[in-house]
């Protein structure tokens, strides 16, 4: 078992931590952004910004957001060094005296050389790539540790990584997390590579005592497994990511697995984004069911701040605002201060975490995408917001549901016409049509202005494929068949 001292960034107060992240971030502006990242080069010259004026995380105000639009051409993200530049920096010479003229070369080749490329999943807008170096890969696989010690893991313990094989940040840290907490870790690719059914045999024969993978995908995975007959005793956690893990779907999920027999499971979840290069996690949570902790960020790593979303101005700690990111020791591909689009309801908090102690920021509370808030022209409802986040939700949470499908059409396909909001849902438990109706059509009402269009039924093998489960890399959950041009 690894050893359970703490490192300084789990313990440290408030003031340790921002004087630490106040030592990193002018060295790291001023050798390897501000010279050798062509975006932020001519941002600062433009604006006159001087990064050795930048001194604590608070004058990071002085630097204008990038949100993912400005990303044009992802080379001028990435840091491309200049090799007079690089030789004339205080900290290359340093380099030279401790590694000798051939050393350094090694080094910095190892530091600055992009090797792993990753890429956002393109749903709103094309894909947009990010270089990782051997630095970098060396934070993602500290990054992946710290995970798995969060996570309460053992290291002769054996993981399934069912996340699909793809070019992305939740199958690449699932996977680094096993080499920096140097313990078993098998992926099998998720659907797309074995399908449900060669997981779930994988899954029998490994027997293993935690499972990394998609909420939605596992769902189903371990539906599929109960009714195969599996028995999957050891099973002691499961870690999630890549969606939104409602409690109505913890619920679900820790039922499924005293269905297969592993009676005390702890649910986790992660988030991260491809352009942190890093994904967070809650910690263990003291029994199943318990309210979770939080996402303890690594602030050794990069400095998080939440803001209005209208103003841009930091907002309380506790408050709720929009997640935005600096790094304060990335190579490859950089972005500062990046404007996430998450909405964060508890906003971020520095107190100790209740269930493990640690004093790290930890962001609290339900994320959402700014982008799942639609405009729909429903009824007499002309130009209404809804937050498909909270209708996401409100479906997980309804007692008697399975799995279940938003769609978005046009009345009589007209595309003239108004809006129309379809539930696609699998009755669960037993209960009838009818029942299960009344319930979502009621918590629809008394959660929105109105009430679903239409409430249609399906099996759970039709639901998979209305999902797409093991073939797309996130299941479609809301899927919007309006012409493009509405």
């Amino acid at each position: 078992m690894k050893p359970t001292a703490k490192d300084w960034w789990e313990t440290a107060s408030p003031d340790e931590i921002a004087h630490h992240q106040n030592q990193l971030l002018t060295p790291y502006l001023r050798d390897r952004v501000v010279p050798f990242v062509a975006y932020y080069r001519k941002q600062f010259e433009e604006m006159g910004i001087d990064p050795r004026a930048i001194h604590t995380i608070d004058d990071l105000a002085q630097i204008p957001f990038t949100r993912k639009s400005h990303i044009e051409d992802p080379r001028d993200f990435v840091v491309i060094p200049d090799e007079d530049v690089l030789k004339k920096q205080w900290s290359t010479l340093k380099r030279v005296v401790l590694h000798g003229p051939h050393g350094v070369k090694k080094v910095l080749t190892e530091e600055l050389r992009p090797i792993l490329l990753t890429s956002t999943t393109g749903r709103s807008a094309a894909p947009v790539p990010f270089l990782y170096t051997k630095h970098d890969l060396t934070r993602l696989e500290e990054g992946g540790r710290r995970l798995m010690v969060l996570c309460g893991a053992q290291d002769d313990w054996r993981h399934i990584n069912a996340f699909p094989f793809a070019p992305h940040l939740a199958f690449w840290q699932a996977h680094y997390a096993g080499l920096g907490f140097t313990t078993f870790v098998l992926s099998t690719g998720g659907g797309k590579t074995m399908g449900t059914e060669g997981n779930i045999r994988l899954i029998d024969k490994i027997n293993p005592d935690s499972i990394i993978a998609m909420p939605t995908f596992l769902y189903h995975l371990l539906q599929e497994g109960e009714e195969n007959g599996s028995e999957w005793t050891k099973l002691k956690r499961i870690v999630l990511g890549g969606e939104k893990v409602p409690t109505g779907m913890r619920r679900k999920l820790t039922a499924l697995c005293k269905d297969l027999g592993a009676t005390d499971v702890r649910i986790m979840s992660t988030y991260g984004f491809t352009e942190a290069k890093i994904a967070w996690t809650e910690c263990m949570p003291p029994e199943a069911g318990a309210e979770p902790s939080g996402f303890h960020t690594y602030p050794d790593m990069g400095f998080v701040e939440i803001i209005d979303p209208e103003s841009g101005e930091r907002v309380p700690d506790g408050q709720p605002g929009e997640i935005v990111y600096t790094p304060l020791d990335a190579r490859g591909t950089v972005v500062l201060r990046y404007r996430t689009g998450d909405l964060i309801d508890g906003g971020i908090t520095r107190e100790p975490c209740p269930y493990c102690g640690r004093t790290c920021p930890r962001l609290m509370g339900k994320i959402s995408r700014v982008s799942d808030i639609r405009r729909l022209n429903i009824g007499k409802l002309k130009g209404t917001q809804v937050d498909f986040n909270a209708l996401e939700n409100l479906l997980d949470d309804t007692d008697g549901l399975g799995a279940w499908q938003i769609e978005l059409r046009k009345k009589d396909d007209d595309p003239l016409g108004g809006d129309q909001v379809l539930v696609h849902a699998v009755p669960l438990d037993g209960i009838g049509k009818d029942e299960l109706r009344n319930r979502i059509e009621e918590r629809f009402r008394k959660a929105t202005e109105f009430s679903p269009n239409g409430i249609a039924f399906h099996s759970w093998d039709e639901m998979r494929r209305m999902q797409g489960v093991g073939k797309e890399l996130k299941e479609q959950k809301v899927v919007d068949h309006r012409p493009k041009d509405h």
